[in-house]
Order: structure tokens, then C-alpha cells, then sequence
């Protein structure tokens, strides 16, 4: 038999193996790196803002990503609960992306805007005095902690060495971007929106004296409310990667 060599020899299995798997791997992967829409590029995406991001640290460092994904496939089910399938672009500047099918807790893709920031701050501090069924554990904490930022924009600076394209002008004012995201009437607000288009500027976690400091819950509240938002679907044209 012509494949007895192979039964009788592990060695030579093994390189056969090896060579049938590299192969396979070639003709699926090679493609794509010839396929200019592999990802689209969308109007209105951008990188996160110095505060969004510190928020999608935080929504990292609590593992909310074991009960929530963001991606919505491209299923009648999943449209109609959450919205618009889910674009490669929208995580084009994600690291880690945050894709996935195991939902102990709804999608997240399209919640930005879906609730008002009130809804938010009393769900991460009891998430039964909203949803009363919900199983997610608190979070109260994150709202008497002051937002750690000193290392923003080391943090921007390293995202820059993966292809985000965070400009020296966002790198260098990145803690100003911060505080002046949560201060609607301040100098820089205005700035923030320049550098970040749809941005959102307000204290997000309901705390509006003058005095007031960013907190992790601003932070991870900013990052919810602006997840979905960029894209504007009305003119996405699902059938290429332009828009109409």
C-alpha cells in the first residue's frame, strides 16, 4: 500500500502532517492579504479617546469579557436583538479585540447610547436594581476610585507601535484629553471633539461638582457609551466596503 510508509514511520507522518497542515494554511491565509476589503474601510472610525481607553482597560481588568462579547453575527436572531452585524473595522483598532459567542450577559457591540449614563452607574453598583434576574456581581468600587491616567499616553504610545494611529498631538495631550472629557465647559472640551469625532463630554458617573475628579466608573461608562456608536449604519452599504 502506498500510505504503508507513512504507518510504519512517525518521523515520516509527522513531515507529512506537517506539510498537508502548511499547505491548508497557505490557501486559507494567503488570500487575504491580497483582499483590499478584507477589512473595510468605514467612515467614522477612529481610535479610542484617551479616557475611552482607560475605561477599556478597566473593562479588561474586571473580566467582563468572560460574560460579554462584542460581535454580532450576521443572523436573523442576532440582528434583530442587537442591531447591525458586527464589521471588521469596528475592532480594527482593538488590542485584544473583544469578538466571541459565550454571552452569560447580552452582546455589547451596540449598547453605546442604548442606556442613559444613570442606568449605568446604578447597574454597576447593584445590576439586580435594574435587571432584577441579572447574575453580574457589583461594581461600586469603580465609582470611589479616582481614574489612574498617568500612564495614558505611554499606554496611546504603545497602541501606536500596533498601527493605531494615535498622532503626537493626541500622545502629548492625552491627560488634558481626559480631564477635559469629563468637563463639558471646560477650554479643552472642544478640543477633545476635534481629535475625537462623536466623543462624548460629560461627567459620566453623575458626579458634577466643580471639584470632581475622573473616576474608573467615568472611564469605563465613557468606553460603554461610545461602543457602536462611530459607524453610521443608515449609510453603510453592506454589499462592499464603501459607503453609499
Amino acid at each position: 500500500m502506498n500510505h504503508a510508509i507513512f504507518e510504519k514511520n512517525s518521523l515520516i507522518l509527522l513531515i507529512g502532517i506537517l506539510i498537508v497542515v502548511s499547505i491548508g494554511g497557505i490557501v486559507e491565509i494567503a488570500p487575504l492579504f491580497l483582499l483590499q476589503s478584507t477589512i473595510e474601510k468605514v467612515q467614522g472610525m477612529r481610535p479610542y479617546s484617551p479616557l475611552e481607553l482607560a475605561g477599556r482597560d478597566i473593562y479588561l481588568r474586571e473580566g467582563c469579557y468572560n460574560c460579554h462579547s462584542q460581535m454580532i453575527r450576521s443572523l436573523r436572531d442576532e440582528v434583530e436583538r442587537y442591531g447591525h452585524y458586527s464589521l471588521a473595522a469596528e475592532s480594527m483598532y482593538d488590542h485584544p479585540f473583544q469578538w466571541g459567542s459565550k454571552r452569560t450577559g447580552p452582546d455589547l457591540a451596540r449598547v453605546g447610547g442604548k442606556y442613559s449614563d444613570s442606568w449605568h452607574v446604578d447597574h454597576m453598583n447593584n445590576p439586580r436594581a435594574v435587571v432584577p434576574a441579572s447574575i453580574m456581581p457589583g461594581y461600586p468600587y469603580l465609582g470611589q476610585r479616582p481614574l489612574d491616567y498617568a500612564n495614558v499616553a505611554d499606554r496611546m504610545s504603545a497602541l501606536r507601535l500596533v498601527g493605531v494611529p494615535y498622532s503626537d498631538e493626541m500622545i502629548a495631550n492625552a491627560k488634558a484629553d481626559v480631564e477635559a472629557q469629563i468637563a463639558p465647559d471646560s477650554k479643552g472640551a472642544k478640543d477633545v471633539l476635534a481629535r475625537y469625532p462623536k466623543a462624548q463630554v460629560r461627567k459620566f458617573d453623575g458626579d458634577t461638582r466643580p471639584d470632581a475628579v475622573p473616576t474608573e466608573l467615568d472611564a469605563v461608562i465613557a468606553y460603554l457609551q461610545m461602543l457602536g456608536t462611530l459607524v453610521d449604519f443608515s449609510k453603510y452599504d453592506a454589499s462592499g466596503p464603501n459607503l453609499r
